[in-house]
């Protein structure tokens, strides 16, 4: 009886890994369509699966159950794995970025406050447009810098960078307004 395709697998054959992708791909594919809608979300589900199931070839038997079945339980497995750990991510795709609230000054109750929320949304609207939407979302909302850059479609480095050179300009801007009205910088 010859070795089966995950068996080959296994054992280091570099032609059953391309024959595993031709054979078990579609497979997959749907199956990561099916659980997570996306296309470029399927697309990297796919990469994780093929990489646990070429993991875990060498638990295969054959005496216990398919081949595609084995498959189709790594795939499932690994999916719903992917689902929760990204059902624990915060969401919030449909806010409008540019039109997030900052405090009203009016909305606030004490006069010192009322001044410092004036003065803290004077300075942010000095900000470079890209800066004061990074820091809207890092510093208001309270998004992590990955999820910034994935929603905004910027590499990581660039949403630090804002963030890091926003906050210094704030920093700058609320100084040199604390010393235009008369009261200590801080």
């Amino acid at each position: 009886m010859s070795d089966t395709l995950l068996q080959r697998v296994a054992a280091g054959d570099a032609a059953a890994v391309a024959a595993c992708v031709d054979t078990y791909g579609g497979l997959i594919w749907s199956l990561a369509r099916r659980f997570l809608g996306r296309a470029s979300e399927a697309e990297d589900a796919v990469q994780e699966v093929f990489i646990e199931l070429w993991k875990n070839a060498g638990r295969f038997d054959p005496s216990i159950g398919s081949e595609s079945t084995f498959v189709a339980m790594i795939a499932r497995r690994r999916l719903i794995d992917r689902r929760r750990r990204d059902a624990r991510r915060p969401v919030n795709e449909n806010i409008e970025i540019e039109n997030l609230p900052l405090t009203a000054p009016d909305d606030l109750q004490t006069v010192e406050v009322n001044d410092e929320a004036a003065q803290a949304a004077t300075a942010m609207n000095r900000l470079k447009p890209d800066q004061q939407r990074v820091l809207k979302l890092a510093v208001c909302q309270g998004w992590p810098h990955q999820v910034i850059a994935d929603k905004l479609g910027l590499p990581l480095g660039t949403v630090k960078t804002h963030v890091r050179r926003g906050l210094i300009k704030l920093r700058e801007e609320l100084k040199a307004l604390k010393s235009e009205s008369g009261k200590e910088a801080v």
